[in-house]
């Protein structure tokens, strides 16, 4: 484990190890681990393959971020050397025959090449060209173990933004159904696409309408307040009769229409027949693909042109989405949708629409970000930046093998939860009403699944809230495999309320709970009190945690023990009668010595905190949990001291004296 005095990994985890007061079965189970796997670890044996379970090890026993840091740089060390082939900086075990010395000893591998006798001095031009190789080594983008240079470390979350309302829009879905029924559980938003509302189906022949599909289901829509999200696609036989033909049976084409006249009449009777009544409008479904267009980038980009000077013509509320542009994992689609930018298209949307979905669709929903970072600077190369709406996942979906019921749960309300990390500002899941997917949220005429009934429980601990920042992993001082997103909820106090959406994206993670954390809500509806530095365990099904803690709405709000609410002195005079006997009297000498700005001017109205008062009105606006014994009365007698007491509070301290609580003597 090092040379002697020297410490290293091993000897670091079994220092950690001593300090918890933890038996080598304790830790193993707290890790989940085998205790010989761990004892292994920490006499230096193994070098673990992942600095996950390095963390894992570290957290479970309490280690400060210095020491997960250290750590890392041990793991980095030991695991370069294994790559190397270089026997690891660490001591023999117990038992173990010691190394070979002397002349005759072996060179190690890693080392021959350049061997010098330690009896001569080294030649200056030898020193030079040693020192030029290090130059050389050190400045290359590799380490000496032929690995790629490690990345530069940026601590902190993935981002951070001044706080923004969540809306409830974000939450839609892909309507699989004509029968016009919308989903039981609650959505914000729904989208029309493999509901009986393709061209082909909507004019089966030139200047035939047949309007009762969606008639159905816009009106079932507004009825319910969804906003509805209408998607073109699907080519009539009679518009493109030479034209691939979809993967759909009613003889609709991929292609565009041979003449877009009547394209332009299509578009115009549908924006005329249902203005104000479908909010927005997708110019196409899945493209580039065989089944769903096969026209080219710069055909696709006229017809969004012309359909928009329509749509904005008929309603001008209306609002323009540009066509949903799918399986943009492959570098082909990432083309088309860069020569679709470079023809004009994205200049006449106000919302590019794209397939954000897994590699596979049994993949972590987490992976999808790769896909949104790839998405994301595809459009940075075309000089595009619009809102990003996602609409739907690819054709290969209907013969995708369905998830566990315990996937899907999880899986589902995560989906909606990447959304949230990548910034999107809508992910319609596809779909609703159908059951022939990995993942089912209702079929049309039964009741929800689970899985729809725990994302309509995410909405619930969304409603209203606002949020500032995501993260991942050790940059954000989380462990490896956890994900946080926060946010403010609001309270019936008025005030805003830290809380933080965490989840695994695999396995399990130990963490403490932070500061003011006093509650943890399940997707299940079940509510878990509990208190600074408890162990929280983290899994792949999301959990809300809520924190008491200052807030920017008002900073002189003082949160004290897991879950107490305390009230400032300004608002006692309509609350102190609801708290305990124990309390009353710290609340009441805060409230006798806080300055009039500071308390209420009048029944019903309290006046906002004093901005740049005395810092003596600062600490008796705060309010105090617990025993009723103020931590901050001795405090606040020594700022007295230095400073003259108001006229006006000495008369009304006189006036109304304090009865102490016989515990708070």
């Amino acid at each position: 484990m090092g040379s002697p005095g020297t410490p290293g990994l091993a000897d670091l985890l079994e220092s950690l190890k001593q300090r918890s007061g933890l038996s080598y079965a304790a830790l193993a189970g707290r890790c989940r681990m085998s205790t010989s796997t761990l004892h292994r670890y920490c006499r230096g044996q193994v070098v673990p393959d992942s600095f996950g379970m390095v963390e894992r090890i570290g957290r479970a026993c309490g280690a400060t971020r210095e020491e997960l840091n250290e750590l890392h740089s041990y793991w980095l060390r030991a695991d370069e050397q294994r790559a190397a082939g270089t026997p690891p900086d660490v001591a023999s075990d117990a038992g173990a025959p010691a190394a070979p010395t002397g002349p005759s000893a072996p060179v190690p591998p890693a080392r021959r090449g350049l061997i010098v006798p330690m009896n001569r001095p080294l030649p200056w031009a030898v020193v030079l060209v040693l020192l030029a190789c290090l130059t050389l080594t050190a400045s290359s983008g590799r380490s000496a173990g032929g690995r790629a240079a490690e990345p530069q470390w940026i601590p902190g979350p993935s981002w951070q933004q001044a706080p923004r309302a969540v809306p409830a829009t974000l939450f839609g879905v892909t309507m699989n159904s004509s029968t016009g029924t919308m989903p039981a559980f609650h959505v914000g938003a729904v989208r029309l696409w493999d509901s009986g509302t393709r061209w082909s189906q909507l004019e089966p022949q030139r200047g035939v309408f047949d309007w009762a599909a969606l008639d159905r289901l816009v009106g079932g829509a507004n009825r319910a307040a969804l906003p509805v999200l209408f998607t073109f696609g699907g080519t009539p036989r009679w518009a493109s009769p030479e034209g691939p033909k979809t993967a759909y049976d009613d003889g609709s084409r991929a292609s565009p229409p041979d003449d877009l006249a009547d394209w332009d009449t299509y578009v115009r009777v549908i924006a005329t027949r249902y203005r104000g009544r479908v909010e927005a409008y997708e110019m196409w479904n899945l493209a580039p693909s065989p089944n769903f267009f096969t026209g080219s980038p710069s055909k696709l980009a006229e017809m969004t042109r012309r359909a928009s000077r329509i749509i904005k013509g008929a309603d001008p509320q209306a609002t323009v989405v540009c066509p949903g542009i799918g399986e943009l994992w492959q570098q082909a689609s990432r083309t088309f949708l860069s020569q679709f930018a470079a023809a004009g298209g994205y200049e006449h949307c106000d919302v590019a629409a794209v397939k954000l979905h897994q590699k596979d669709f049994g993949d972590k929903p987490e992976t999808m970000v790769e896909l949104a970072g790839l998405i994301d600077r595809t459009f940075h190369q075309a000089g595009f930046h619009l809102r990003l709406w996602n609409t739907g996942a690819a054709h290969r979906i209907a013969v995708s093998a369905p998830l566990s019921e315990e996937q899907a749960d999880n899986y589902a309300v995560r989906f909606y939860l990447i959304g949230l990390y990548t910034r999107y500002e809508r992910m319609y899941f596809y779909n609703w009403g159908g059951t022939k997917i990995p993942i089912v949220l209702q079929a049309d005429g039964g009741a929800p699944t689970r899985a729809a009934l725990f994302v309509e429980e995410l909405q619930r601990w969304l409603r209203g809230a606002r949020i500032t920042s995501c993260g991942h992993g050790l940059p954000d001082n989380l462990p490896a495999n956890v994900w946080q997103c926060r946010f403010l909820l609001p309270s019936g106090s008025g005030d805003d309320e830290p809380a933080a959406i965490v989840w695994a994206d695999s396995g399990e993670a130990v963490m403490t709970a932070q500061p003011g954390a006093y509650r943890v809500r399940h997707l299940d509806g079940h509510r878990q009190e509990i208190r600074e530095g408890a162990e929280l365990r983290i899994t792949e099904r999301p959990a809300l945690v809520e924190y008491q803690t200052a807030t920017a709405s008002n900073p002189w709000r003082f949160l004290g023990r897991a879950g107490q609410r305390c009230v400032p002195a300004r608002d006692l005079s309509s609350a102190r009668h609801k708290l305990p006997n124990g309390m009353r009297a710290g609340y009441a000498s805060l409230a006798s010595r806080a300055p009039t700005s500071a308390r209420w001017s009048g029944p019903g109205s309290p006046r906002d905190p004093p901005s740049g008062g005395t810092r003596r009105g600062k600490i008796a606006e705060m309010a105090t949990c617990g025993s009723g014994r103020s931590p901050y009365r001795r405090t606040d007698h020594r700022l007295r001291s230095r400073q003259r007491e108001p006229a006006r509070d000495r008369l009304y301290r006189l006036r109304h004296p304090v009865r102490h609580h016989p515990q708070d003597r």
